[in-house]
């Protein structure tokens, strides 16, 4: 596995995690180009067909802290 591929893992890891913290450091950690892409792919998650309902759960909660993150 590269660095970059564990890279990725520990990102999707933490953002998918449902605890708060780990997602706010995980996402703040990222650049602007990468937000966008984790936010938009974490919406295709939660309105999209074919993925379980654990991770449109955890897609939902990392939403959730994004959001106010963004308001801060």
């Amino acid at each position: 596995m590269t660095e970059q591929d564990q890279f990725l893992e520990q990102i999707w890891d933490a953002i998918l995690s449902r605890e708060e913290v780990r997602i706010r450091r995980a996402f703040i950690s990222l650049d602007a180009t990468s937000r966008k892409i984790v936010q938009e792919h974490l919406v295709k998650m939660t309105k999209e067909e074919g993925w379980h309902p654990k991770q449109q759960k955890s897609a939902g909660a990392a939403l959730e802290v994004i959001r106010e993150i963004n308001r801060e």
